[in-house]
């Protein structure tokens, strides 16, 4: 605890530095915690060390993400008292935290306070009073500060996360065709969009049923040159899918890998989860390999590879099952949790030999990945779990040994549940030894 440590200090009676101070108020800053912090900021004076600017802006800042804004103001009046003068990053702070809990008014009134003490406004400060004022107030409001930013010009001009906000704001309000008109003020002023940007405006425009709005936007970017078509086609597929526009989706994903624009790993994962949802896990597992082939699969979400295997083997599909489960031993893919049950269930009611060439790649992922195959290496080499005829007594024998380390007994009860008698009697030797 960071009150141990200086109390500790106090007792010892050792020397601490304004500087120690600091680095423990960064402590609770990235532990999020402002009580802490306010009794450490205290205990300063105990130690004939006074605080600064830079001290009381960590202070302040924690109280204005909690919400406490009264105590805020407090400790920003105590400034003052003590010859301290809050600089821009007391004020963003303190204007981020009045926005945060819809006082606009009390958020407004810092801007005459910071001129007063020398502190001009820059875009910061103008931009995230107007994504407040965009959540909380009235938009035209909003439209009036940025035509202020517009004028003012210079530190005040409005930047990417200013035109982003009011987007974003006129977005929720189911605005969307009059925020690709603030879009092309944004490209007008010189101020390129970013990802973000663009793919607040797809979400909304598919929300909305604006398709073909939606597709021109792209080209429109695109042609910019500030988000890339992956990008782009990226979050438009994404949108689709949460629409529920399967088939569109499916068709704009297809045409990307045609054109070998490449996916992002969201808009490939959630794909291919869409297809298995629907009940096409053959196609999902299909078009993974498409992916996989033009070398654009490194970014899928992990899990997609355990939903495909178990999709697979609910619907029998053994070979493409081995195949994949290969695929997953070779590149160290875990096997997730909540989908063993699944394999394990199917491999005990398919009526599968152990010594089945196809399901031994299965049994040795479920050794492998499960973190209970560690005495695998003991019984054979390791290129030859990757070949499944030598494999397959190999992956049974690998797969009870690892359930008996880490389970002890009840592993091989579990595992004489699962094949029964036709266990190999050399795995209850090998366990047993």
């Amino acid at each position: 605890m960071v009150t141990d440590v200086i109390e500790a200090y106090k007792v010892e009676g050792c020397l601490v530095s304004v500087k120690t101070f600091k680095v423990i108020l960064n402590l609770c800053r990235k532990a999020n915690v402002a009580d802490e912090s306010l009794w450490v900021l205290r205990k300063m004076k105990e130690f004939n060390c006074q605080p600064d600017t830079t001290a009381y802006n960590v202070v302040i800042a924690l109280f204005c993400d909690k919400g406490n804004m009264d105590l805020a103001v407090e400790l920003m009046r105590e400034m003052g008292l003590i010859n301290l003068y809050p600089d821009m990053i007391t004020y963003v702070a303190m204007i981020k935290g009045f926005c945060n809990v819809g006082r606009l008014d009390d958020a407004s009134a810092l801007f005459k306070v910071m001129k007063g003490h020398g502190c001009f406004p820059n875009a910061v400060a103008y931009s995230t009073f107007l994504d407040g004022v965009c959540r909380f107030g009235s938009l035209e409001v909003a439209l009036d500060l940025l035509q202020g930013m517009e004028n003012e010009g210079g530190d005040c001009s409005p930047n990417v996360v200013t035109y982003t906000s009011l987007i974003q704001g006129f977005c929720e309000k189911n605005r969307t065709l009059e925020a690709l008109q603030i879009l092309d003020r944004m490209v007008a002023s010189g101020c390129s969009p970013n990802r973000v940007t663009v793919s607040t405006l797809i979400k909304w425009l598919c929300t909305e049923g604006h398709l073909e709005e939606a597709y021109k936007l792209i080209d429109k970017v695109v042609a910019g040159g500030s988000v890339s078509d992956g990008e782009c086609y990226s979050s438009f597929v994404v949108s689709l899918l949460r629409i529920k526009k399967l088939e569109e989706a499916e068709k704009l994903f297809r045409g990307m890998l045609a054109s070998a624009i490449k996916p992002d790993g969201l808009a490939s994962s959630t794909m291919i989860k869409g297809l298995c949802l629907e009940g096409r896990v053959l196609d999902g597992f299909y078009l993974y390999n498409e992916i996989d082939k033009l070398g654009f699969v490194s970014s899928i979400d992990l899990d997609i590879y355990s939903i495909l295997l178990a999709g697979l083997c609910r619907e029998s599909r053994l070979e493409e099952c081995a195949r994949l489960a290969q695929l997953m031993v070779e590149r160290r893919i875990q096997l997730k949790a909540p989908y063993v049950d699944v394999i394990i269930e199917h491999l005990k009611n398919s009526g599968l030999a152990v010594d089945c060439p196809e399901s031994a790649m299965i049994y040795v992922l479920l050794g492998v990945f499960l973190d209970l195959l560690s005495g695998l290496s003991r019984f054979c080499p390791a290129t030859a779990i990757l070949t499944p005829e030598p494999a397959c007594h190999t992956a049974v024998v690998g797969f009870v040994a690892g359930l008996v380390c880490h389970w002890g007994s009840a592993g091989l009860i579990v595992a004489e549940n699962v094949w029964a008698d036709s266990l190999p009697s050399v795995v209850v030797c090998l366990c047993y030894a």
